[in-house]
């Protein structure tokens, strides 16, 4: 059944038009009843839920136009009237939209400062950059915004981009109901197919899109071109095809039949073109919308194509809690030739890093850790130095930073993380007593530990000889990662408390 987004079928339209659902009906008491039933709670409101982004503006106290709901889950309130009826209401609706991506960009521009290179001004960049055009033409657009889903990967290989407008058309086109325009659309940019202006006087406004009718300023243009309409006019046109009210329409094509006519078209061709540009205006996009995103995926595409090891940096920093996000980062990294480094507790920050070229994996992205007691294992490193030993590591963080489950965690992911920075510690002999034998055994030669707690055990020697009888005094004491508390050391000879 043919459905289009904008103006989705209703359950009394599908009965309506579809006789095999009308036969149904007919012939299953169950299935008449399912129908009847659902029939009565289609349209009712389920829950209340809150517009992404709407913002609505009034002239005086919003209680003086529509009735509010306070949702218990947010500081301000909603209008009670949905994004329909606000502005008949007398309100204006914004849509003010945050993007991530504008957060990647201003960190990718960071670590291409912290690299020593002059930081690229986004709004004075090329818009006809061949890097930029090559690496979406092969459909190389992982963290692309915009243009990283397969299916806009497989039309960017075939589209080829190679203007700022190819990029504000494909954001157009590629959703649903429009998408079907795309093949159109390709082969009359490669010639093989001739543009359709339907007019002579319309190709200025369709030749940038080959003839497709894509956004809604080209419908409003048609119809001031052929039939004379004001803005005003035109922009009422626009709503009112979006809508679909059969009224309105009714009343916009005699309206629309009798300009063209008076501008030398005919009734037949007018009639054409209204049905066309009806069709089209049902989904068609805002392009000034359109080339705003357009824009800032040309400036991801542009920092991933001259600045890539800065990019990924910014990708996997924002989406550093998102393992999946960071595994399909980290296979985009290594398959352009980047290298992403370990986590090293004397090289790794919390967050990503530039390291010679390479990206430093962060800290703050090993699972379940944290990214705050990252941040105090950096603050400390920085303050005292880099961390000589795992001894030395776990005596100088604030457990009230980095607790016991947070060591546990780490002791779990030990292999994943760097140690070879720590240089190994060597157990001294005047921490034994004097009875006890000066000669370890051959399995104090410890294989190079996974992790804190084996670290702390592989430190104490095996040793062979007498009991003895008398610890030594005054040896100092270690934190042990496993209970985080103060203990004594035990002589290895004869496990008694040193």
């Amino acid at each position: 059944m043919p459905n289009n987004p904008a103006q989705p079928i209703t359950l009394a339209e599908a009965v309506k038009t579809e006789p095999k659902l009308q036969e149904m009906q007919r012939n299953d008491e169950m299935v008449d009843r399912l129908i009847n039933v659902a029939l009565q709670l289609e349209g009712l409101f389920r829950n209340a839920s809150t517009h992404a982004a709407g913002v609505v503006i009034g002239d005086r106290p919003l209680t003086e136009l529509v009735p509010l709901y306070q949702d218990p889950r947010s500081d301000l309130p909603a209008t009670q009237f949905n994004m329909k009826w606000v502005e008949p209401a007398g309100l204006v609706k914004f849509d003010f939209l945050g993007l991530k991506t504008l957060t990647v960009i201003s960190r990718a521009l960071s670590y291409i400062e912290s690299a020593g290179l002059d930081r690229p001004d986004m709004d004075a960049i090329s818009l006809s950059d061949p890097a930029t055009y090559e690496l979406l033409g092969v459909g190389a657009s992982i963290g692309v915004f915009q243009l990283e889903s397969t299916g806009m990967r497989d039309t960017l290989r075939k589209l080829k981009p190679d203007s700022i407008e190819d990029i504000i058309a494909l954001i157009s086109l590629y959703r649903p109901g429009p998408m079907k325009n795309i093949d159109v659309y390709v082969d009359r940019k490669f010639g093989r197919a001739e543009p359709d202006y339907l007019h002579p006087d319309l190709e200025p406004v369709l030749k940038e899109t080959y003839g497709v009718i894509i956004y809604q300023e080209q419908v409003m243009q048609i119809a001031q071109i052929l039939s004379g309409y004001s803005l005003g006019e035109a922009d009422l046109l626009r709503r009112a095809m979006g809508k679909k009210k059969k009224e309105e329409m009714d009343q916009q094509r005699v309206r629309f039949n009798e300009g063209a006519e008076k501008r030398g078209v005919s009734r037949e061709k007018a009639n054409y073109i209204f049905d066309l540009v009806a069709e089209f205006a049902g989904y068609g996009f805002n392009k000034s919308h359109a080339a705003a995103y357009a824009l800032i995926a040309y400036q991801t595409g542009w920092l991933k194509a001259n600045h890539p090891a800065a990019f990924m940096a910014g990708l996997m920093s924002l989406d550093s809690a998102n393992t999946e996000k960071l595994a399909v980062f980290f296979q985009e990294a290594k398959r352009i030739g980047l290298e992403v480094l370990p986590p090293d507790v004397n090289a790794s920050e919390a967050d990503f890093s530039l390291e010679d070229g390479k990206i430093r994996y962060a800290l703050g992205a090993i699972r379940n850790v944290g990214y705050s007691a990252m941040e105090h294992v950096a603050a400390v490193r920085k303050a005292g130095g880099p961390f000589r030993d795992v001894f030395d590591f776990a005596e100088r963080l604030d457990p009230r930073q980095v607790n016991k489950r947070a060591f546990e965690i780490w002791r779990v992911q030990a292999p994943s993380i760097r140690w070879s920075r720590i240089a190994p510690r060597r157990w001294p002999r005047r921490r034994f007593c004097s009875r006890c034998p000066r000669t370890p055994s051959p399995s104090a030669t410890a294989p190079k530990p996974r992790s804190l707690a084996v670290a702390v055990r592989a430190a104490e020697p095996s040793w062979s000889g007498p009991t003895c009888p008398s610890p030594s005094p005054g040896i100092p004491s270690v934190v042990l990662m496993k209970s985080w508390r103060r203990s004594a050391i035990t002589c290895p000879a004869t496990r008694s408390m040193t």
